[in-house]
């Protein structure tokens, strides 16, 4: 998807410069607005590319201190857990956030079992917070 969008942010790119370039009023407005659409294309692109990759170096250093939970919950036949069973899980990783409110391996741990209970904007908030204390810890 993400080769796909880039792809996509470079044609209307060129079709705007193209716009652009036949001097026309209404046809340079045009362009000016296409110009705009790949820039926050390229700026989200660049956003969940450097989410994925952050997120992704915490996994890795959660799994060598062997802190990531263990996934016991029954799934279904996707592999996604079971709703109700992932929010019977979720009271502990809360637990240990409001425990240890600035360890970033809570936060990320409590934005695994959002995700897990089917909460992905708040799944996404608890890791993009725990990705901040870690830097900040460095």
């Amino acid at each position: 998807m993400a080769a796909l969008l880039a792809l996509y942010i470079v044609l209307i790119g060129w079709r705007a410069v193209q716009f652009v370039m036949t001097g026309e009023p209404i046809a340079v407005g045009i362009g000016i607005a296409l110009i705009v659409l790949p820039l926050v294309g390229a700026w989200a692109l660049g956003r969940e590319l450097l989410f994925g990759v952050r997120s992704q170096r915490l996994v890795g250093v959660l799994e060598a201190e062997g802190a990531l939970p263990e996934e016991v919950l029954p799934t279904r036949a996707s592999g996604r857990p079971l709703r109700d069973a992932a929010d019977e899980d979720f009271g502990r990783f809360q637990a240990e956030v409001e425990a240890a409110p600035e360890d970033w391996r809570a936060w990320f741990r409590l934005g695994l079992a959002y995700d897990a209970s089917g909460d992905r904007r708040r799944a996404r908030k608890a890791i993009i917070h725990a990705i901040a204390l870690e830097r900040s810890a460095h």
